[in-house]
């Protein structure tokens, strides 16, 4: 058996013991788009992971989003290591926790008190009831493609969630639950405006820029629109940040479009890369939450000092601005080549450090339009730049993000294996 067979043989014979072990083969199941097996991954640096299969890959997922400064950096692999000597888990209080929720308060405007807790699921679950506690109302209205976690309230029509599986709503979630669910089209503020004159929702809950249809761009007023009908309405407006927060800008998009919610549900980078989520806001509000108020919370991994430190090293790398200059410039620089590159039809939507390609559309302003695009071409180029060992998200619902370790060289190594391989497409 040659070389090559033997290596190859390492992620296969790992995705065979996996299915056997799991459900679909993985434990999160985009990672199972990667054809005709998922590649496992042994470490990461900068902007590369590198595979078991012994290939070095350009990463553009960056863990769907967190990894902001790349991988393994050593400013956070360094605090990380430092708290590991002084123990993981006390349940207890720690510092670190005020460190962290005063730096994020700090930056994010209407961030007033902290609650953490360990992942975005976990926190848009936990605004939602706050929501619901605070205004003594039953319904929230979301929209069609935000995605907001994995928990019976978030998985009514909620972007790659649904889409890649063929279902609007995932089985399982009660009719109950189904009926307190208002729904609208992300970017028809009529529908807004409609819903809430009821008067009997509690909150809207929304992502300010949508990532998980691909990245879809609020319309101009559409955010300062909804801001002034829930304030009419008396109805709470919850911005799911979870991957806009620190990554459009340190402030996340309510800094960036100067709309500010009562609510903000944070994740991924405020933790380096470890589990983490939040919900901050108002004082008022957030005190509702147990002890002080009666909108139960808990979580023994609630504050883990290790997501505390990765969080807090992060942000003060981010402080400095270098990694929004040059995960913005890369991120620009390839929207800007892609463009020319492409001659079929299509559409890119790119914000800050993120975008999307959607082939055989115009537009996509909301995720009917998303799901017009040809996600059967987004695929072939998915595979094609695999194979070139440039890694994007196996999906056309996800979000190509760009970090501070894409640096010039790294981005015109990219545009190379992109040139040859939309060169195919086209």
């Amino acid at each position: 058996m040659d070389k090559r067979r033997c290596t190859i043989l390492k992620s296969e014979e790992l995705w065979n013991q996996a299915k056997q072990l799991f459900a679909g083969g993985v434990n999160s199941p985009v990672r199972a788009s990667v054809k005709p097996y998922p590649f496992f991954t042994e470490r990461g640096k900068g902007a590369y992971i590198y595979t078991v299969d012994g290939k070095k890959l350009i990463d553009y997922v960056l863990g769907y989003g967190p990894l902001i400064l790349g991988h393994s950096p050593d400013s956070v692999k360094i605090k990380i290591a430092e708290q590991l000597e002084k123990g993981w888990l006390f349940g207890t209080p720690t510092e670190l926790e005020i460190k962290l929720a005063r730096k994020i308060t700090s930056h994010i405007p209407s961030a007033q008190k902290v609650r953490f807790v360990n992942s975005g699921t976990e926190a848009t679950m936990a605004a939602i009831r706050l929501a619901r506690g605070y205004t003594n109302r039953n319904k929230i209205l979301k929209f069609s493609g935000n995605y907001h976690g994995a928990h019976d309230y978030g998985l009514v029509e909620a972007g790659s969630a649904a889409t890649e599986y063929n279902v609007a709503t995932s089985k399982g979630v009660p009719y109950e639950i189904i009926n307190t669910i208002e729904i609208c089209e992300y970017n028809d503020i009529q529908c807004v405006d409609k819903k809430l004159r009821k008067e009997d929702i509690a909150a809207v809950i929304m992502e300010p820029v949508m990532g998980n249809a691909g990245v879809i761009l609020p319309e101009r007023e559409f955010l300062s629109g909804i801001r002034e009908l829930t304030k009419s309405y008396n109805s709470l407006l919850i911005f799911d940040e979870v991957i806009t927060g620190f990554r459009v800008s340190i402030g996340g998009a309510q800094s960036l479009y100067q709309i500010y919610p009562d609510i903000t549900t944070l994740g991924k980078i405020i933790g380096g890369g470890l589990p983490i989520g939040a919900i901050v806001g108002k004082a008022e509000i957030i005190e509702n939450f147990t002890p002080s108020g009666k909108v139960f919370n808990a979580g023994t991994f609630n504050a883990h000092p290790l997501s505390m430190v990765a969080g807090i090293a992060t942000i003060e790398e981010l402080e400095k601005e270098y990694p929004y200059i040059i995960a913005n410039k890369a991120a620009k620089i390839l929207v800007e080549e892609i463009e020319r590159m492409i001659k079929i039809k299509h559409t890119i939507n790119h914000i800050s450090s993120m975008f999307q390609i959607f082939f055989g559309v115009d537009q996509v302003k909301n995720y009917s339009d998303a799901k017009r695009a040809n996600k059967e071409y987004y695929m072939k180029l998915h595979e094609m730049l695999l194979k070139e060992e440039v890694f994007i998200p196996p999906s056309q619902y996800e979000t190509i993000f760009t970090s501070a370790s894409h640096t010039d060289d790294i981005i015109n190594n990219t545009l190379n294996k992109l040139k040859k391989v939309i060169g195919e497409l086209n």
